[in-house]
């Protein structure tokens, strides 16, 4: 039996494309992929909590040793507190060479990392990035690094994103979408705050909204924090105070500790960056040596101030429940921006998100405790105050606000704060753009040379013009009538001439329809035979183009002037070298195009 389609039928797709097909450029594969994507960082992000904890037990002996004061190890009883200087040595011995020979990007805070994949890399990350990162952070964390989770979690659910991706072939606009996947259910799955993990993954990674991308990130997000909170559990990541605003004039407090947590924020940035610096010129021996030599002045650090151990969480719940003096606070405060920059410098691998957070409670209590001896019956407790602070602090070092005030939100589960919580969030962020134009994340990647902020720019546009420029035509004496002058523009094939001096400098530009009109308002200019008007009084000065500007500048220029062309000066803007028109500008755009094709 024929079945071929009778004639006028149209033939009808039965699914014969192949399910890889499918999974790639159909909306519903990419829902499939994004939902796989968050169940592995979901169980990326349990195994990671899970290394942090082993590794924390096998170097203290403690769960987390940043509240035990400076107690001994109990399995090297023998060294008492003293066994801090030894265990980021012996980490450092062991993630300094898996990070240099496996994964040179595993090192440091990992969100740049994701961000210039993104943007510059067509969301292309190997997939030995989720192992070693996984190792060294939990390693770094572990051995007593002042560093927290998220940078990590977000690269390695990145990592398990992009190479889900590029297996299934994706075009790179969907591979960037699930790299957002990746991260944002790393996000949800390890603090869990699904809200949070979706809008870090828009506004930090993808830095762009979109339906397409939403929906799925949203999914993936929400995957990962159902299988976090069936292992972790659902309770709130802190236990807040009780809070209320006490008196509206509090919101002027909250402004003031917004102003102060962008200066803490940007502060925080710079020593990062600045004793990153000092370890780069420092160091001279071989790089995967460098955070075993390191670790020894970390150490020193931890024994000092064993409180700066790891992440530090339960140090940051102690002062938003108030159990610490404002001198102290303080201490902590300064000492936290000192042990996270250093464990950053030597090499370490770690996030700063929990850093901004654990500074911003120590900023916002220490605050608070001021501000509410000075004005007991206007100012709520000081713990508040401390959860308003790490939300400032927080935005004012990565200006995210949306991102800040969500994430605050669900960590803590209280949402009475949101209000004050807003007001010093957008203070903080405002604030830190006039002082800076980077961010903790897109500073790494401008002193490599890298500008996510920049527009994309052709690299056809940056060529200059002298490269496209033809000979001058011959210009027109300023001291020639209109009416001759104007018989010389209308020969013209360029439809505007230029103008010299009887010295031969540039003096304008003067276009046949200046001409034109001229000649037909006699009103306008003197045409008597004793005092002609002259083709000098009809000059415009349009933007001067030199030899040396970017094709781009020049083709703006000559879409907004009379004329098919402009003259080209040399670089003092005196001295005719040239002359440019839209035809030569746009061949030079369109050849390199046509030939690569």
């Amino acid at each position: 039996m024929d079945n071929a389609p009778e004639r006028g039928e149209i033939p009808v797709d039965t699914g014969s494309r192949s399910p890889l097909r499918r999974l790639r450029e159909t909306q519903g594969g990419l829902v499939a992929l994004a939902l796989l994507v968050g169940c592995g960082a979901g169980l990326g992000a349990v195994v990671f909590r899970e290394l942090i904890t082993a590794f924390t037990h096998l170097f203290t002996g403690h769960a987390d040793y940043s509240s035990a004061g400076h107690a001994g190890n109990p399995h090297l009883p023998w060294l008492g507190p003293f066994f801090v200087l030894l265990v980021p040595v012996a980490a450092g011995l062991v993630y300094g060479p898996l990070v240099h020979r496996f994964a040179p990007e595993a090192r440091g805070h990992g969100v740049p990392e994701v961000m210039f994949a993104v943007a510059q890399r067509g969301g292309r990350i190997g997939a030995q990035v989720a192992i070693v990162k996984s190792l060294a952070s939990a390693l770094t964390i572990g051995s007593g690094g002042s560093v927290g989770r998220e940078g990590p979690i977000v690269q390695i659910g990145a990592a398990l994103g992009s190479t889900l991706g590029r297996l299934a072939r994706l075009t790179e606009n969907r591979l960037r979408i699930l790299v957002a996947c990746g991260a944002a259910g790393g996000i949800a799955a390890t603090f869990n705050a699904p809200m949070a993990g979706v809008f870090f993954a828009m506004e930090l990674i993808l830095r762009d909204y979109t339906v397409e991308s939403f929906g799925v990130v949203v999914l993936s997000s929400v995957t990962a924090s159902v299988i976090g909170r069936a292992v972790l559990g659902s309770a709130p990541f802190m236990s807040p105070p009780h809070f209320e605003v006490a008196h509206p004039a509090e919101y002027a407090l909250f402004a003031l500790l917004g102003l102060l947590g962008a200066l803490v924020g940007v502060g925080f940035t710079r020593a990062l960056y600045l004793i990153e610096d000092v370890c780069d010129r420092a160091w001279r021996g071989p790089e995967w040596l460098r955070p075993a030599a390191g670790g020894l002045l970390l150490g020193l650090l931890l024994l000092a101030v064993p409180q700066m151990y790891g992440v530090g969480y339960p140090v940051l719940q102690n002062a938003v429940n108030g159990r610490y003096a404002v001198a102290f606070l303080l201490l902590l405060l300064v000492a936290k921006i000192a042990a996270t920059s250093l464990t950053i410098g030597i090499g370490g691998s770690g996030g700063v998100f929990a850093p901004s957070l654990f500074m911003g409670a120590m900023l916002g209590s220490a605050f608070g405790a001021i501000a509410h001896h000075a004005a007991p019956s206007l100012t709520a407790s000081p713990g508040a105050y401390a959860l308003v602070g790490m939300g400032a602090v927080f935005a004012g070092s990565a200006r995210a606000p949306i991102t800040a005030v969500v994430i605050l939100f669900e960590l803590t589960g209280e949402y009475s704060i949101i209000l004050p919580m807003m007001t010093a969030i957008v203070v903080a962020a405002l604030i830190s753009r006039r002082l800076t134009s980077s961010t903790i994340y897109t500073l790494k990647l401008r002193r490599r040379g890298v500008d996510l902020d920049a527009p994309p720019v052709d690299p056809r546009m940056a060529a200059r013009v002298a490269t496209v420029m033809a000979p001058v035509p011959e210009p027109l004496p300023a001291t020639s009538a209109i009416a001759p002058a104007s018989r010389r523009l209308a020969l013209s094939a360029h439809g505007a001439l230029p103008i010299v001096d009887d010295q031969g400098a540039y003096q304008g530009l003067v276009t046949a329809r200046a001409a034109a009109e001229a000649l037909a308002d006699p009103e306008s200019h003197s045409t008597d035979a004793e005092h002609p008007a002259t083709i000098d009084a009809l000059a415009e000065m349009p933007a001067p183009l030199t030899s040396d500007m970017p094709l781009a500048d020049a083709l703006h220029h000559l879409t907004t002037t009379d004329g098919t062309g402009l003259p080209v000066l040399d670089t003092d803007r005196s001295a005719l070298v040239g002359w440019v028109t839209h035809q030569a500008v746009l061949r030079a755009l369109h050849a390199p195009a046509t030939a690569g094709a």
